[in-house]
């Protein structure tokens, strides 16, 4: 049967992944090093994984791109938590003949991250715990989300749960995206609207879209000009689907708020540029974090290595 002797875990920001999963199953013989920090140098990467059979990565932590992984020669099994990962060669993978193999996931924590965006940046939640702390009583006049239309630019998985939010909040519900049609959005039960309408019309725009080459800058600078002043834009996908120089323009100009959980450069450096823009409530990544989440994850990475350990991979992700 294959055997492992070292697995890496990757970018363990919290240092919670050993006491999240059960990784008493695994025999005593395979050694596990946990890793909190990313390392965005490829050298520096390249010696800390060189000794590794088997190498767990958090979502898109840290890429494996063909280039990274044909310079570990004792790679073996890599896993990627959650069931795809846009950020691994899995094709280049395969092609050494390592297996790669997902893990389930649990629930949709996404949607909660993007409601906590909205409804803060609605109510000016923060602005008036800050305030309160300081002595300040009732600062700001918020706004309800009763009445309001909620645009949704990708109408899938997450997004359907954010619109069926939108709905029971008493909002007005519009979904746009590139293969969205108007029989899809109305059997979703929210109404369908051009992607110049939908920017024009919301007060709230938020995005539930997969990065590709297609979605890359999806949402430009025309975009959000279009946008009434004041109007909420919520990213809980990936930064690149904004242009980020024309968000921080208008940011800075204060032409509308932004909610957002990804960014370009992660973890964000402390002199970002998107630190400093006024009118944001900006979150570190969590849109998958959450207990159920990484228990899910981590049961899944402990059969992943039994799945291979036994010569029975499962998961496996396709090239």
């Amino acid at each position: 049967m294959p055997s492992l002797s070292r697995l890496a875990i990757l970018d363990d920001y919290q240092g919670v992944a050993l006491s999240m999963g059960p990784w008493d199953r695994l025999p005593k013989s395979l050694s596990i090093e946990v890793f909190r920090d990313t390392l965005k140098d490829r050298e520096a990467l390249v010696q800390r994984l060189a000794p590794f059979d088997a190498i767990l990565g958090m979502r898109e932590r840290t890429p494996f791109p063909a280039a990274l992984i044909e310079r570990l020669p004792n790679l073996k099994l890599l896993i990627t938590t959650g069931e795809r990962n846009r950020g691994f060669d899995v094709a280049a993978a395969k092609a050494r003949g390592i297996t790669v193999s997902g893990t389930p996931g649990a629930g949709a924590p996404t949607v909660d991250i993007t409601w906590a965006l909205i409804l803060n940046l609605l109510r000016n939640v923060p602005a008036e715990m800050e305030s309160l702390r300081a002595g300040r009583w009732q600062t700001t006049v918020g706004t309800s989300a009763g009445g309001l239309t909620l645009g949704v630019v990708g109408l899938g998985k997450l997004g359907t749960r954010v619109a069926a939010v939108g709905k029971a909040l008493g909002m007005k519900v519009i979904a746009w995206s590139q293969n969205l049609t108007p029989e899809k959005a109305e059997a979703a039960g929210v109404a369908y609207a051009t992607k110049e309408e939908l920017f024009a019309r919301a007060d709230v725009v938020t995005l539930h879209v997969i990065l590709s080459d297609r979605s890359r800058g999806l949402v430009g600078a025309a975009d959000l000009a279009r946008m009434k002043p004041g109007a909420i834009i919520v990213n809980t996908s990936r930064a690149p689907l904004i242009d980020q120089a024309a968000l921080i323009a208008a940011l800075n100009e204060r032409r509308i708020r932004a909610g957002l959980d990804v960014f370009d450069d992660e973890p964000l450096p402390p002199d970002a540029p998107i630190l400093a823009c006024p009118n944001t409530m900006l979150t570190p990544h969590l849109g998958y974090v959450s207990s159920q989440a990484y228990a899910a994850y981590f049961e899944g990475a402990v059969a992943a290595i039994e799945g291979y350990m036994a010569g029975k991979p499962v998961m496996e992700l396709p090239a």
